[in-house]
């Protein structure tokens, strides 16, 4: 995947993290490895957690009925570790053991979900080559009229969902979990007023709740002197609709991913 560089851009190349202000903004219960790993690389990571994990609006109503029909299903196409996790609780919640899923087929979005789903011993039949919907929507087999169900975020794109229904699939797509605006510590607040010189973003969401926290000409004034670093192309695409310059999208879409991009960037 290509690197997304302003070549009008001056700031000078960072060879090395070591003591460099990197600006962290996933939710804050999810934040402490890619703090862990900035700290063993010399950074000083500011965490100005912008987004915050909560049952969805229906509490997990729909969900649960999903869940409690799984033989009925197909597949279950897991999108995000967090997805992982929501349904795990539910499972135990309703009294369901993991050989719930024995009779579906497991598909997932990039190496952190499917670590998630290996971790409770779940293996998924499909994992596509870039942890994007439409690579996905490539990689399952003869979708026409199988049933799917879509545990996803509250704001998650429609692209699954759509594309399934155009190859002939029947879909049930669920809330799973909502993502909401977090307010920043006031530390944190503080933290940017001296600048950064690293922005990451690990999801939309953590795009438009930053700006919108801070307002679009500081977040326009921040990116302008530092340099910034996001997840993934559909995390850049927002960046740059929010009036961002993207500097590198991360190649593999994990943290680790973020990281190497981060310490490899021109």
């Amino acid at each position: 995947m290509p690197r997304h560089v302003d070549a009008s851009h001056d700031v000078s190349p960072i060879t090395t993290l070591r003591g460099k202000r990197v600006l962290v903004t996933r939710a804050r219960a999810q934040a402490q490895a890619l703090v862990t790993r900035l700290q063993e690389l010399g950074a000083i990571p500011i965490v100005f957690s912008v987004i915050h994990i909560v049952p969805p609006a229906d509490n997990y109503v729909a969900l649960d009925a999903a869940l409690r029909q799984l033989a009925t299903f197909d597949w279950v196409v897991f999108t995000s570790v967090n997805g992982v996790i929501h349904v795990w609780e539910r499972l135990a919640v309703l009294g369901l053991e993991a050989g719930a899923f024995a009779s579906v087929r497991l598909a997932a979005i990039g190496p952190a979900t499917t670590a998630a789903l290996a971790t409770r011993g779940l293996q998924a039949a499909v994992v596509p080559e870039h942890s994007v919907a439409e690579a996905l929507l490539e990689a399952i087999p003869h979708p026409v009229g199988q049933r799917f169900l879509l545990p996803l975020a509250d704001l998650a794109r429609d692209t699954l969902r759509v594309g399934l229904q155009a190859a002939g699939a029947e879909v049930v797509a669920v809330s799973a979990y909502s993502t909401v605006l977090a307010e920043p510590s006031p530390e944190a607040l503080a933290a940017i007023q001296t600048g950064v010189d690293v922005l990451t973003f690990t999801s939309s969401s953590t795009v438009r709740n930053f700006v919108e926290h801070v307002g679009q000409n500081t977040a326009q004034a921040l990116a302008a002197q530092a340099r910034v670093v996001t997840i993934g192309p559909i995390t850049a695409a927002t960046a740059h609709e929010c009036g961002l310059r993207v500097d590198v999208v991360a190649t593999e879409h994990t943290i680790a991913g973020l990281i190497d991009a981060m310490t490899t960037m021109p």
